[in-house]
């Protein structure tokens, strides 16, 4: 479904990324961890559109989308949750959701989405009428990934979805995550949490000061012994 093939970033004269090549199939969870400054973030940021390369490339469903605008990614079927959640704090819950469905036209197909969004979050139906800015972080975090479920996704990209969360908010998340896989979206996930994420993914990259130095089945990441102990605390 998606295929980075030896992408290069830079901010302005600092270089980010060096040769990144990342695939992500159909169906699959798959999961990037890594440090602080590793990386993580620009390559959703490229896959999005929001950095462009300066080198390589960007597939999409077999076509180069490397130069193609972030909206129209969006529209193709590429939806991202930000790191930080970035919802709009003095919209409502309904208008932060429906903002996630702007790009579409299928109104009939937005009302069922958005049944699906609350059978997923049933806290967010019940403060629908609330500002947003007013709800605790888990459920402000449960709001950004409706909100990006509203545009009908194929890939969602999720950045640091655990960040500032208590462990058992945690917990609900990564499970709602692998009920959205098993939904039919195909995932790929930026996480700190390298246990949590590597416990639901298929397949796994670690990046390091902006280069991929190991990838392989999430199971295999969890086995080694590099990856113990540089990110799971063993």
């Amino acid at each position: 479904m998606l295929e980075i093939a030896s992408i290069n970033v830079f901010y302005g004269v600092i270089q980010a990324l060096h040769d990144v090549s990342i695939r992500v199939n159909k169906g699959e969870i798959v999961t990037l961890i890594g440090a602080n400054g590793a990386g993580k973030s620009t390559t959703l940021l490229t896959i999005s559109g929001l950095l462009l390369p300066r080198w390589g490339t960007v597939r999409f469903e077999g076509e180069d989308i490397s130069c193609l605008p972030p909206h129209r990614r969006v529209e193709a079927g590429i939806v991202q949750v930000p790191e930080g959640r970035r919802i709009f704090a003095n919209m409502t819950v309904d208008e932060n959701l429906d903002l996630g469905a702007y790009a579409r036209s299928d109104r009939a197909a937005v009302k069922d989405d958005l049944r699906r969004v609350f059978d997923l979050f049933p806290i967010l139906e019940e403060r629908r009428r609330q500002p947003a800015g007013t709800l605790s972080g888990g459920q402000q975090q449960m709001l950004a990934i409706g909100r990006a479920l509203m545009a009908r996704p194929r890939l969602l990209l999720l950045d640091e979805p655990s960040l500032g969360l208590a462990p058992l908010l945690v917990k609900d998340i990564f499970q709602v995550i692998a009920t959205i896989r098993n939904q039919g979206v195909t995932v790929l996930l930026v996480e700190q949490n390298a246990h949590m994420a590597l416990s639901i993914a298929d397949r796994g990259y670690v990046l390091e000061t902006g280069r991929v130095t190991l990838s392989g089945p999430a199971r295999d990441l969890l086995a080694n012994e590099q990856v113990k102990k540089a990110y799971l605390g063993g």
